[in-house]
């Protein structure tokens, strides 16, 4: 690195407890996302916990409970938000200490420039490089637009962290920090790995494949499903397959090391995996190290159904915890109780629409058993109270289970009741229609059971 970069550097070098005292009550602070949390700084300001009050902290998906939680129980003196529930923030929701921030993700960054307020920004990053650049590794999203408006910026160094190339707006300079501080270098949090798959889900996977052919982009969704359409592409005679994904996991590299993922056929990005995080194992994580196949942008980039469009026969593939009959779509809660965010399944339903060729998937099991061992339906006659609509009807797209694929777009609300009810479970079919009757979305050439 040159002579004043090494100097900036040695200057701005400073403890973890030094780092924080630029945190005062009442402040925004926000957290490196996904993977990149920021271990050491967190436990820097838990310490100070009595000397502060009402510190908003926010990031984009907590993957481990922080210490300022732990300190600080009843919340007086941190308040915990995010942007996207993990399973680690769900179930501090539970425990009511944290709240989920609604966003649509590609929207994420213009709402932080135009309405949210950061003081202080703990940036966990990989070493500074030989042209005094910091890389934001394998969590772009949001960090841009949270740097442009951050007052104070913390740079927390873990020598773990993969250099991940872009794309646009994936590093920032020593000159822009205020604060450089050498964490512990802990190892990057691995994702446990998938269980063996279930019956349905290959069965749901075979569905997905027969919509995906030669050439196709694809967008991957959180969950086990992707794991298994991915090992049936690896096996198929699929090519020239392309990946434009918010979320970047390990079967993206089984399929490329498969040849099945060259990214030739991309009307943009051409022979680049685009994506802004990336959550897997190590395996990944080495992948994307200095690979100029991967390309890594924000999440305004990545998510906005106008750049999703580019690409055609764009292929979106996602979970989901209840359809109803009208096709409206839950995939962050059940009830009341918050599972999820909204995420960039609403994003990519929509782009992948509005691509030429392209489809949008919604994909889940027909039925769950409960705690109470009963079997229910996950295609019901509406939505359960207090669940939220993540894709509202009038853009599902595709809705597929077990039993086949129902497609929605310009069908009557009769029509689409008929097409989910017959991918629905078959214990339940006739109750289906019994309520569709009800509710005046079936019609008298249907038959109706006595």
């Amino acid at each position: 690195m040159g002579d004043i970069e090494n100097w900036q550097y040695s200057q701005k070098l400073v403890t973890a407890d030094q780092a924080v005292q630029c945190v005062k009550s009442g402040d925004y602070v926000h957290y490196s996302e996904f993977i990149l949390f920021p271990e050491t700084l967190d436990a820097a300001l838990s310490r100070r916990r009595v000397e502060l009050e009402d510190v908003n902290i926010r990031s984009v998906c907590f993957t481990r409970v922080p210490q300022v939680v732990k300190v600080d129980p009843e919340r007086k003196h941190f308040i915990l938000e995010d942007y996207h529930f993990s399973a680690v923030s769900r179930r501090m929701h539970d425990q009511n200490l944290c709240n989920y921030i609604p966003i649509t993700y590609h929207m994420g960054p213009r709402m932080i420039k135009k309405y949210v307020n950061v003081d202080v920004l703990f940036l966990v990053t990989g070493p500074m490089d030989p042209r005094g650049f910091f890389n934001f590794g394998i969590a772009n999203s949001v960090a841009a637009a949270v740097l442009s408006k951050a007052k104070k910026i913390i740079v927390e160094v873990n020598r773990n962290v993969p250099t991940c190339l872009g794309g646009n707006q994936e590093s920032i300079h020593i000159s822009r920090v205020d604060c450089i501080v050498e964490g512990n270098n802990p190892p990057l949090m691995e994702m446990p790995p998938p269980a063996a798959p279930a019956e349905t889900d290959k069965l749901i996977a075979q569905h997905v494949m027969k919509e995906i052919e030669d050439g196709c982009c694809l967008q991957f969704g959180i969950g086990g499903l992707p794991n298994v359409v991915g090992s049936m592409i690896a096996e198929s005679d699929l090519k020239d397959l392309g990946i434009h994904t918010e979320m970047l996991v390990d079967s993206c590299v089984d399929l490329y090391n498969a040849r099945k993922i060259t990214c030739a056929r991309k009307n943009i990005d051409t022979y680049k995996m685009a994506y802004t995080f990336a959550m897997g194992t190590n395996k990944l994580y080495a992948f994307l190290h200095n690979n100029p196949v991967c390309a890594s942008y924000p999440v305004n980039y990545i998510n906005d159904p106008r750049i999703i469009a580019l690409n055609d026969k764009m292929i979106a593939i996602n979970n989901a915890i209840e359809v109803d009959l009208y096709g409206q779509v839950c995939s962050e809660s059940v009830g009341y109780n918050q599972k999820s965010g909204t995420g960039g399944q609403l994003d990519f339903i929509f782009g992948a629409f509005r691509s030429k060729g392209g489809k949008g998937l919604i994909c889940l099991s027909s039925t769950i058993t409960d705690k109470n061992g009963n079997l229910q339906s996950r295609i019901n006659p509406n939505i359960t109270p207090g669940s939220i609509v993540t894709v509202p009807r009038s853009l599902v797209h595709y809705v597929i289970t077990e039993y086949g694929t129902a497609q929605l777009k310009g069908k009557s609300t009769w029509q689409r009741a008929e097409a989910l009810i017959n991918i629905a479970h078959p214990k339940f079919r006739d109750d289906l229609i019994k309520e569709a009757d009800k509710m005046k979305i079936w019609i008298k050439s249907n038959k109706i059971p006595q």
